[in-house]
């Protein structure tokens, strides 16, 4: 998965589990704060990643992300979502824990962590 869908997995995970809206999150492994918001209502979702000024959302369990194209097939559960980045052919497990999103890249077998900043 590129860096920037797993930072918008992260954030559409921690919205659709919390029920929560996501302001903005920190990326722990690039120590860097990013511009991603996400709302989650039902089973949709919308969202913004305002560093690169592009969209994304969509419909369990199919998300899609205007820039560059990705396509996300997600299944959310109680305390996270796991799931399939159909531009990259790599799967994904999100664990959410309070504000920590933690993200095991299945691809590369690594584990990513952000911290959430949710609307107050």
């Amino acid at each position: 998965m590129q860096p920037e869908t797993r930072a918008i997995v992260a954030a559409a995970s921690h919205a659709f589990v919390t029920g929560r809206k996501v302001a903005g999150i920190y990326d722990q492994t690039a120590d860097r704060h990013l511009l991603i918001a996400a709302e989650a209502r039902g089973e949709h979702l919308q969202g913004l990643d305002g560093d690169r000024n592009v969209k994304f959302g969509g419909t369990l369990p199919e998300l899609r992300e205007t820039g560059s194209g990705a396509a996300i097939y997600m299944e959310v559960g109680e305390d996270g979502a796991k799931g399939f980045d159909r531009s990259t052919s790599g799967h994904f497990t999100c664990r959410i824990e309070d504000q920590v999103a933690q993200l095991y890249d299945h691809a590369i077998g690594a584990w990513f962590s952000y911290v959430v900043q949710p609307v107050a």
